[in-house]
């Protein structure tokens, strides 16, 4: 594996992570939350860690890419590894969000089949010999994704934080908005890469 490559698989060890210590306290809040912090099922002291995991995710997205150009490291595996290990994280995120019913499960659900049926096109294009990369649609996707994580990650904040409710209801409104706008450019993004393969 490149240096970018164990960038990117850093994010296998931090998806998981974000979904244990986004749980956990309403898991076993009798262990793990802190005195008088505890709001609606989660502790204040997961929000500072589930921020630090979620920007370092995010960094390490930018990272892999700029490594591997720099270093010359621009490989097929790479080309696979990277939106491999983006799925993982951002299924990990928006799972926990729907548990908490930021999210609504539909527009999940709307993703997760957005997402298998790129690895099964991916496969496809394999056959083909062709390890096809991010293009300008699957990243502007990216970006909504991220936007609407933090949002999202923000108003499960303002809940653990126990804030004003209306702020709460604000930033779920908002999450949801630009979480409808990304599954839009995600389907999108997928007829474009479908394109592509036709093209093939």
């Amino acid at each position: 594996m490149t240096l970018a490559d164990k960038v990117t698989s850093a994010r296998l060890i931090l998806a998981p992570t974000f979904f244990v210590v986004y749980l956990l306290p309403g898991i076993l809040p009798s262990l793990f939350a802190l005195p008088t912090v505890v709001m609606s099922g989660g502790a204040v002291w997961t929000i500072p860690v589930l921020w630090v995991i979620f920007l370092v995710s995010q960094i390490t997205d930018m990272l892999d890419g700029m490594i591997a150009r720099k270093r010359t490291e621009v490989s097929d595996f790479g080309k696979l590894f990277d939106p491999f290990a983006d799925t993982l994280t951002q299924i990990s995120y928006f799972m926990c969000f729907v548990i908490d019913g930021i999210i609504p499960p539909i527009l999940f659900l709307a993703v997760l089949y957005r997402e298998f049926s790129m690895l099964f096109l991916r496969n496809l294009m394999l056959r083909k010999g062709i390890a096809q990369g991010a293009r300008l649609g699957g990243k502007a996707k990216t970006i909504t994704y991220i936007l609407a994580g933090a949002l999202a990650l923000l108003a499960s904040s303002v809940l653990r934080l126990g804030f004003d409710d209306e702020l709460f209801r604000f930033l779920v409104f908002s999450a949801r908005a630009v979480f409808f706008l990304s599954v839009i450019m995600a389907i999108v993004s997928f007829l474009d890469y479908v394109f592509v393969y036709r093209k093939l």
